[in-house]
């Protein structure tokens, strides 16, 4: 069984890469999300093990001290985190994972993991970025310009990816994705080669 592929996707915030990945997962019952780790209380119709794992601090804290994350940060008064045993049973099994994380998150998982796959989703522009992001009409201008300047600084690190997305067309930049997949799927896998070998005729 050939072993499944790690793919970190990221982008500035209101590139689309939500949607992205949620298309491309509709499609391929092979590729699923990430199941995080949070300290955060469950939301209405939020289920454990489907949404998130959901941990008080102090286990969330244990699991750190005990190296258990992939990555993990805290945001606010909550932590956020990608298991790497919860990962690494799903890869074993032949089955395709996909993350969404920062740019931060997703170096930290290439420094543990250095088979994930780096998928970047880049906007067309900074301005056509601004567009979607005032499509949205949730940010005043304040908060655009601190949005826009955070996308500046994640950009600059996108050099440091695999692969490389521009988000122009919606159904292109999901096609896209779902070609990379399949091009990381036929790459050279040593295990099947192996396997072959070791078969008697």
């Amino acid at each position: 069984m050939r072993k499944g592929k790690l793919f970190v996707v990221s982008g500035p915030s209101g590139v689309g890469k939500g949607s992205i990945c949620s298309e491309v997962i509709k499609g391929d019952e092979n590729i699923n999300f990430s199941v995080s780790v949070t300290t955060r209380l469950p939301r209405a119709g939020e289920i454990e093990g489907i949404h998130y794992f959901f941990r008080k601090k102090e286990e969330f804290e244990n699991l750190i001290s005990e190296n258990s994350f992939l990555e993990y940060a805290k945001v606010f008064d909550n932590y956020y985190g990608t298991l790497k045993d919860y990962v690494f049973e799903k890869l074993d099994k032949g089955e395709n994972i996909i993350l969404d994380i920062d740019t931060q998150g997703a170096l930290n998982v290439k420094a543990n993991y250095s088979e994930a796959i780096l998928v970047f989703i880049l906007p067309p522009s900074l301005d056509e970025l601004k567009s979607r992001l005032m499509n949205r009409a949730t940010e005043n201008e304040s908060e655009l310009k601190k949005r826009i300047n955070g996308a500046r600084a994640e950009i600059k690190k996108a050099i440091n990816y695999d692969y490389i997305i521009i988000n122009d067309d919606l159904n292109k930049a999901i096609c896209d994705l779902k070609t990379i997949i399949y091009v990381e799927k036929l790459k050279t896998d040593k295990k099947v080669i192996e396997n072959i070998l070791e078969e008697e005729i």
